[in-house]
């Protein structure tokens, strides 16, 4: 059985033969060995293809949280638009929050209420931040 000091010297060995060995080279990848096609020959090549290709755009619509849908006048008075997200209007209304300082000073999880929000918040004087967004709910008119 070996001593750990034996152990070490001959590590210490094997990595001084290691450090003296020449480094590995790497293999020449200048920019002239790689060359790309470039527009114009990638236009050429696409253009005498024997089957046109056939490019599918993608459609930028919107669906869901951020479709812009009609919002009630109480939601209006606080957003400023007839149509808005539901992501953007709770940013707004997150915007609205901070800037009439409404939150609780001491728990910045509570909101307390002036009066728009009162009527948003169905007469609540005070609103956790995680109902924010349930409370707004009522507030986006159901279009068919």
């Amino acid at each position: 059985m070996s001593t750990p000091s034996g152990f070490f010297r001959a590590s210490r060995a094997v990595l001084a033969a290691a450090r003296s060995a020449t480094p590995f080279t790497k293999p020449d990848i200048s920019p002239s060995s790689t060359k790309k096609p470039t527009v114009a020959a990638a236009a050429s090549s696409a253009a005498t293809s024997k089957s046109p290709k056939v490019t599918k755009e993608k459609k930028a619509s919107t669906s869901g949280i951020m479709k812009p849908t009609p919002v009630s006048l109480a939601l209006q008075s606080v957003v400023g638009a007839p149509e808005v997200s539901r992501v953007e209007a709770v940013k707004k209304i997150w915007a609205y929050i901070k800037l009439h300082n409404l939150q609780n000073p001491s728990n910045k999880k509570e909101i307390i209420c002036d009066a728009k929000l009162k009527k948003l918040f169905n007469g609540k004087d005070k609103v956790g931040f995680l109902e924010v967004a349930k409370l707004l709910s009522p507030h986006f008119v159901k279009t068919n």
